[in-house]
């Protein structure tokens, strides 16, 4: 038997990087199943994923902590990572859409990622969780006890050993400090009418000006609401027969199929932060 597992790094783009990369896992016994590599010509950095098939008895610490020679030459920050499906903690609201998407394709085996919990600030969405088998944790949320419900979160993140918090349509903002506290690893997704139909009823302002495209945009949780660095984006062409109830069904589907996407490709190691953009090797 073999274990896979996956490489990914970033580092000032220069020659030999690669050569170094597949020699040293050459050395490990390893065999390279996929690699992928961009160069930033921007900010001339080079990203690379590599993905590799070692001996059953490899000691993924060790080749970790071996490999820090080679990444202290070319100024790597580089991970290591077991191949196993990611535990994720998904948050919801009262909008069921988002969620009923995960839950299908995490039973499907197509989302490369284990669902272990969901959090809601309402309870709307209770039998939809527990009729999937999954447990549900209520917390409230109110001006008065925003900050001990946070607390309550990230406990659950901890108890749960969550890899990553998937916002599906949680419709609360995120203090700063639990932001940071989730930085990388929290997920959100919203409609592709931010920031030009603010406030309430975002489809019927699209429709009084006839949009002809709707969308959505998952990205990381960051300070800066909706301002995180994106993942995916998907997009759909409608025209003038879509009144605002159709605008927002077809709204729903772009949500799902933006955040399924950008949960699979996190979970999967396909996803480099590059400062405030991501690289995405999908």
């Amino acid at each position: 038997m073999s274990v896979t597992f996956t490489l990914t790094l970033s580092c000032p783009n220069r020659t030999g990087i690669v050569r170094a990369v597949s020699g040293y896992l050459f050395e490990q016994g390893c065999d390279i199943g996929e690699h992928r590599q961009f160069d930033d010509n921007v900010s001339d950095r080079l990203f690379m994923r590599t993905q590799v098939t070692a001996p059953a008895d490899a000691d993924l610490d060790r080749i970790s902590a071996d490999f820090a020679p080679v990444a202290a030459e070319f100024g790597m920050t580089y991970e290591f990572s077991a191949n196993h499906d990611a535990r994720i903690l998904v948050m919801v609201s009262k909008l069921g859409h988002c969620l009923n998407d995960l839950i299908f394709r995490w039973r499907a085996g197509s989302l490369g990622a284990d669902i272990v919990a969901v959090v809601s600030n309402h309870e709307d969405l209770r039998p939809m969780a527990e009729s999937a088998g999954l447990p549900f944790a209520h917390i409230p949320v109110t001006p008065e006890t925003k900050e001990a419900a946070e607390a309550e979160l990230l406990r659950l993140v901890d108890d749960y050993e969550a890899e990553l918090v998937v916002l599906a349509r949680y419709m609360q903002i995120l203090s700063d400090a639990t932001s940071k506290a989730l930085y990388g690893r929290a997920i959100n997704i919203h409609h592709s009418f931010l920031p030009g139909f603010k406030g309430a009823k975002p489809y019927h302002q699209a429709y009084d000006r006839g949009v002809k495209l709707v969308g959505a945009t998952a990205h990381y949780v960051t300070s800066d609401l909706d301002e995180g660095p994106i993942i995916e984006q998907e997009v759909i062409r409608i025209d003038h027969t879509h009144d605002p109830r159709a605008l927002q069904t077809v709204g729903r589907d772009a949500e799902a199929l933006a955040l399924s996407r950008a949960v699979r490709w996190h979970c999967e190691r396909r996803v480099l932060l590059n400062g405030q953009r991501t690289v995405v090797f999908p």
